[in-house]
C-alpha cells in the first residue's frame, strides 16, 4: 500500500477518546491485595489501543508503552478508570496518552494513580503499517499534548538510534 496515497480528512481528538472501567478484584492481585502493576498495564494497553482504533479506524498493534508512572496503589475493590487519547497522529503511528484514577463510589471522589505513553502502529490485515490521518487539535490541552508528543518522539528517535534499535515492523501474517 501507497503511504503517501491520498490525504486523509484529519479527525479531532474527541472521536478518539475512550473510557473503561474496571473492579478490581482478588485475582487481580499480590498477596497485599494491590493490583499487580502488569495487570495495570494491560488495562492501560486495552484503553490505549481503543483510541488509536478509534482514530486510525484500522488494525493497530502496540509498538511500545515509552512511560509509565505508577502513582499510588490500587485495592482490592477499587473501582479503576482509565481514560485514553490520541496526543499526536503520525504518517502511521500515533501516541496516545492513558491517565488512571481510583473513584470511591461511596464517597464520590477521584484520585490519579497512573498515568503512561503507548505508540501503536496501524496495520492492515495483511501485518502492512497503513497510513492514519492527522490529529485536529481544538483545546489548549490537545495542542500541549500534541507538542509534547512530537518532543518525546524526538526523544525515542535518538534513544534508539544510540542504542541500535530497529524501528518496529509488524509481523506479516
Amino acid at each position: 500500500m501507497d503511504l503517501n496515497g491520498p490525504a486523509l480528512p484529519p479527525r479531532p481528538v474527541a472521536q478518539s477518546q475512550s473510557e473503561m472501567s474496571e473492579l478490581i478484584l482478588p485475582n487481580d492481585t499480590n498477596t497485599l491485595g494491590n493490583l499487580l502493576g502488569g495487570r495495570l498495564m494491560n488495562f492501560i494497553d486495552l484503553v490505549g489501543a481503543m483510541a488509536a482504533f478509534r482514530h486510525a479506524r484500522s488494525h493497530v498493534v502496540t509498538a511500545s508503552m515509552e512511560h509509565i508512572d505508577f502513582i499510588a496503589p490500587v485495592h482490592v475493590g477499587d473501582l479503576l478508570i482509565l481514560k485514553s487519547s490520541v496526543n499526536r497522529a503520525f504518517k502511521t503511528s500515533m501516541e496516545v496518552g492513558v491517565k488512571v484514577w481510583v473513584e470511591n463510589a461511596l464517597a464520590g471522589t477521584h484520585h490519579h494513580v497512573a498515568s503512561a505513553y503507548l505508540t501503536f502502529v496501524a496495520i492492515d490485515p495483511q501485518g502492512r503499517r497503513v497510513p492514519v490521518p492527522p490529529l485536529q487539535t481544538e483545546t489548549a490541552d490537545e495542542k500541549r499534548r500534541f507538542e509534547d508528543a512530537g518532543r518525546r518522539r524526538e526523544i525515542r528517535e535518538a534513544e534508539a538510534r544510540r542504542r541500535h534499535i530497529p524501528k518496529f515492523q509488524p509481523a506479516r501474517t
